[in-house]
């Protein structure tokens, strides 16, 4: 029902662009973004992430109040699925029982990021802004990986970090996968129709009165 009574309502344009994401997205890789202090960062990676392909957050919250940032998404959150956690040790539990395995961003005992395979299930872990990811997720972890930085800087902010984890991984799944989405048709089926809901502002009310 939601496309027959919404998709005509979008104009080509729109639907030729929702069709274009929907086809692209990738879910092996989730994000997860732990205790991180601003939201404005949450955000900037969301924005990244969300360009790139990778829709699929999960976001380990702490009792620290974010700061608002709509500014910084331009959007991106409407098109991104986002699940929370109130602590890592649930987080870590739902990926071991789904067989994905989690790579960290850590300074010590690290390997460059060109090096980890991103073929397969992968959750990327970036840590807050003062301390990275926590010691319970750094022994979690599968891989530990590093940014590598020949200058004299040791350390990107973590809205950086992101987008170079993430365009990293986007590039190394095409070079070895020759795509980086993993979409099945009825999932590519599916998304057409929440991002339809989600363009149309009207598109409860127009839901509504077709079900009296």
């Amino acid at each position: 029902m939601i496309m027959e009574k919404i998709w005509p309502l979008l104009t080509p344009e729109r639907q030729r662009k929702i069709e274009a994401a929907a086809s692209k997205r990738c879910f092996s890789i989730p994000v997860v973004l732990e205790s991180i202090y601003d939201r404005g960062n949450i955000s900037a990676v969301m924005r990244t992430a969300e360009g790139l392909g990778f829709s699929n957050f999960h976001i380990i919250e702490t009792s620290e109040k974010f700061k608002n940032s709509q500014r910084v998404t331009q959007g991106a959150d409407k098109w991104v699925e986002a699940k929370k956690w109130k602590n890592s040790t649930e987080a870590i539990k739902y990926f071991k029982d789904n067989k994905i395995r989690l790579c960290v961003t850590s300074l010590e005992a690290a390997k460059p990021l060109h090096e980890v395979d991103f073929s397969t299930p992968l959750a990327l872990v970036l840590g807050n802004e003062k301390d990275g990811v926590s010691k319970e997720m750094l022994e979690a972890a599968d891989e530990r990986v590093i940014i590598p930085m020949p200058g004299f800087v040791q350390s990107f902010n973590i809205s950086v970090a992101g987008a170079l984890c993430l365009y990293q991984i986007y590039q190394s799944r095409l070079h070895s996968l020759g795509k980086c989405e993993d979409v099945t048709p009825e999932q590519i089926s599916i998304l057409k129709a929440s991002y339809a809901l989600r363009t149309l502002d009207s598109a409860e009310d127009i839901l509504k009165q077709a079900l009296k």
